[in-house]
Parts: C-alpha cells; structure tokens; sequence
C-alpha cells in the first residue's frame, strides 16, 4: 500500500540516535536543549518546550494560557479532536466556529460572532500547512481580550506574511508524529512569545515542579528541594527522540522543498479533472505542505476513496469535524452548528505526500484518481 505519509529516515538520522543510546543521558539531558535551540531557529527565535507529543504540546499550551473551568476556548472544528479536547480537559467551554470554505482554516468572521467576555483562546489550526489569517484573528483575539493559538501540527516551516510559523501567534503548538513534515517518532512542542506563557509551560511539562531557589516558598532545605506550586504533569520529551529531532529539523529546508516540488506536480497533472478542486493558496503564505487536500464532487469521495484504496493508494480523510464525535455530541454539540466545515469534510480526499513519494509513485496516484473520474 503506497502510504498518505511516510518518516524520511537516514543513516544520519539513526546515528544521531545510536549517539545518545553510548552516552550517558536517555531523558532530560543535552539533546533537549539542542533540539529546542534548533527548533527556535524556525521560529524566529521565539523560545521553544518540547514535549511527548502534539496533543501534548496543545494541553501544555493551555495550561500556561492559564484555562480553566468557566473559561471559553474557540476553536476550529476542521482538525483533529485534540485540538479541542486538550481544552475540555482542563474544564474550558469549546466554542466551535466555522472555517473558510476552501482553505478549511478558521474563519475571522465566524470567530467575532462567537467570542464573548469569557473567551480566552483563539485556537486557529493552519490546516494542511496552509497558514491562517493571522492579522484578522488577532484583531478578534484583542477584541476581547483572549489570547491567540496557532496549532502548527501541520505547518513547521510555513510563512505567513514572510514571518515564520511560531512567531506569529501568542502560543504555538508543533506536532512531530511520523507523517509530519519533521518527526520525533512520538513528539511535540511548545513556542511561547511570553516569557510568563514559556515558565507556565516548562514546568506544566515537568511536574509542575520548581526547582530554581529564588522562585521557592521554602527554600533553605538543601541542593535536592524542590516544590510544586501548580499541578503539572510528566511530558518531558527524552534525549534519545530529541536528537533524533535535532537531525531531522537539520532537513527541515530539503523536506519542504520536496514537499512544494510535489505539490507543485500534483496541481499540474490534476488541472481540468473533472469533479475535482484542489487546494487554494493565498498570495501572503508560503506553507510547507503537510497534506495535499483535494475535494471530490457530485457526492463521489466514498467512492473514490474505496477504489483508490483498493488500487493500492493509501488516500486518507482529514479530518471528521471535532464535534461529531460522540464525546462531543454528548456534551450537547449538534451537527449542523459550522456549514462550510460540514462541507468541506463531505468532499475531503487527503493524497499521498511525503519528501521520498517518487515521481513515478506520484503518477500512479494521479492516474489512478483521473481515471475513476473521468
């Protein structure tokens, strides 16, 4: 089965990882530090936490946001249920608001009929890799005094208004999972702008834990005192997976190089298939294309999707809208409340995209889709 997404893994890649396996630190050790500093050169500098995992980085994000129970989170419902789900949990109400109808990703409009008082998050998701409207959500976002989150999950490497991704928004969450532009195998992060978001977030990854003297209630005990001040939990990303991060984000230029350069082939060969759109793009990014989202008309995605599979082509569905899922529809949640993102899943076909799909596999896939809909 020809994958949707695939790891690009080399020798450096592993040795970067054997490295670590000799030495003497397996978890918190310098690997860590290497990977953030590494990380934050395509942030713009802005200080990066790494974490376990993207929904990791999401609860992480929030928890220095400071959500708690009473607060409004508004979110898009065209992402995977973490983005919503990490908020619940730390007892916000999620507001969903609806998306652009063809880049999918939330749109400002919809935002400003929702927000309220009570809202302290915008949660946008830079959905595909394609950037959202930044400038309009932040007006939104000051509007009412909340704060702006950008779920990167998809875009590490992406530009907006020539400012990189994790510089823009007041949070950024970064997801490093296999199929991802970068990979830690398991992994995620957190860029704050806000030294105060940034403290939040390295100590909600580590327990919660204190340990600098100067910041303790008590502190005349001896070098082992440490103290909990707020309740954290253990996300701290180990030195084996962030030095293999370290190798990968090395790559990060090529990977999305590639990634354009197969985007760029698709949007070709696609041209004039009937029933078909494909992804847009606004003239003031630049993505690093995490998927390749066309849409099938005249009620055709299942059908297609079926045949694609069967041929052998690993075409996926991104994303069924966060608040179908019965959690959701169980905390009163009904579908129907965003249109355009209802719309736009209805139609949804993620194709194979990833830096080592050869141009040859490429073909197979455009070949295989002309042909069922023409």
């Amino acid at each position: 089965m020809l994958p949707y997404g695939r790891q690009s893994i080399t020798d450096e890649d592993v040795e970067a990882v054997a490295e670590v396996l000799r030495g003497d630190w397996l978890t918190t050790g310098p690997a860590v530090g290497a990977f953030e500093a590494e990380l934050a050169r395509w942030t713009g500098g802005v200080p990066c936490v790494s974490v376990t995992s993207g929904t990791a980085a999401l609860h992480v994000a929030y928890a220095a946001a400071g959500i708690t129970a009473g607060d409004q989170v508004v979110a898009s419902p065209m992402t995977f249920v973490a983005t919503a789900a990490t908020a619940a949990l730390l007892g916000a109400e999620v507001v969903f608001a609806d998306v652009e109808p063809d880049t999918a990703n939330l749109d400002p409009d919809a935002v400003r009929a929702v927000t309220t008082p009570r809202t302290r998050v915008i949660a946008a998701v830079d959905y595909a890799g394609h950037p959202a409207d930044y400038d309009e959500l932040r007006t939104a976002a000051d509007d009412v005094g909340a704060l702006l989150l950008d779920d990167a999950a998809h875009s590490i490497g992406s530009t907006y208004k020539d400012r990189p991704i994790g510089s823009v928004a007041d949070l950024t969450t970064f997801s490093f999972f296999p199929t991802k532009t970068v990979t830690t195998a398991e992994g995620g992060a957190v860029a704050a702008r806000n030294p105060e978001h940034l403290l939040r977030a390295a100590r909600f990854r580590n327990h919660g834990l204190v340990r600098e003297p100067e910041h303790q209630r008590d502190p005349d005990h001896g070098g082992w005192h440490q103290e909990v001040h707020a309740f954290g939990l253990n996300y701290r990303l180990p030195d084996v997976l962030c030095a293999l991060g370290v190798s990968q984000l090395r790559r990060l230029a090529a990977f999305r190089d590639r990634r354009t350069a197969l985007v760029a082939r698709y949007d070709t060969a696609l041209a004039g298939v009937p029933g078909l759109s494909l992804p847009p793009r606004r003239a003031y990014v630049s993505p690093s294309w995490h998927l390749y989202p066309v849409r099938i008309h005249d009620g055709r995605r299942r059908e297609v999707y079926d045949r694609m599979r069967r041929a052998g082509i690993g075409v996926q569905v991104n994303y069924v809208p966060a608040y179908w899922h019965p959690v959701f529809e169980g905390l009163g949640y009904r579908r129907g409340m965003c249109p355009n993102a209802e719309a736009f899943y209805a139609e949804q076909l993620s194709l194979p995209l990833y830096p080592g799909l050869s141009e040859a596999d490429q073909d197979r896939v455009v070949d295989a889709l002309a042909a069922i809909l023409r």
